[in-house]
């Protein structure tokens, strides 16, 4: 499971519109807002270096912070988007929703794989195509996963590999009905131009 929440610092952002939000971004912050759990939306600066840390650190939007602001209480939110810069590609505004521990939300979560040396196909050369490296999840904000993992033991070329066969842990389930492909085992690049190669021979 995810360890310990991280703090996110904040401040008030004194007035409205994009005259404040303008105003913020000389300054060297990110305007934002939090929205949710009941209170109303309150709207706040981030330093741009803070922010900009935190996302290049990655999964930012898979992350429960625990907001301080100055003058409010502590409060548990989770980013649900983040504005950019059509250009640069920077951070210019940030959505942050309260949460309680008990609220179910969707994530994208990690995939890890785990013990490849324990895997007969990929001893015969063969490898890990990975179709989703992070899976869209019902989670509790409480008890976040910091990824699911997948076991490759024993796993054949030619082995697909569906969410059905990954134990999630509990009270975590997929946002999709289906049971989807996360992964396979491909054959080595030789044969399987060889396969084709023959294919096309019988055709």
């Amino acid at each position: 499971m995810a360890g310990e929440i991280p703090d996110l610092v904040a401040e008030v952002r004194t007035g409205t519109g994009k005259g404040a939000a303008r105003q913020a971004r000389r300054e060297g912050y990110v305007p934002g807002i939090v929205y949710g759990g009941g209170a109303e939306p309150l709207p706040i600066n981030i330093q741009y270096y803070t922010l900009l840390k935190r996302l290049k650190a990655g999964r930012f939007l898979q992350t429960l912070f625990n907001l301080k602001v100055d003058g409010q209480d502590d409060v548990r939110v989770i980013c649900r988007g983040v504005q950019r810069d059509v250009v640069k590609d920077l951070p210019t505004h940030v959505d942050l929703m309260r949460i309680r521990r008990t609220t179910r939300v969707n994530l994208f979560i990690h995939v890890t794989f785990i013990n490849h040396e324990k895997a007969p196909g990929l001893k015969k050369g063969g490898t890990v195509t990975i179709v989703r490296p992070e899976v869209e999840l019902e989670v509790t904000a409480g008890d976040i996963p910091d990824h699911i993992t997948v076991d490759l033991t024993g796993r054949e070329i030619g082995d697909v590999i569906h969410i059905g066969d990954v134990a999630l842990p509990e009270g975590v389930k997929p946002t999709i009905a289906r049971n989807f492909v996360i992964a396979n085992i491909a054959a080595p690049s030789g044969l399987r131009s060889s396969d084709e190669e023959g294919a096309a021979a019988e055709a």
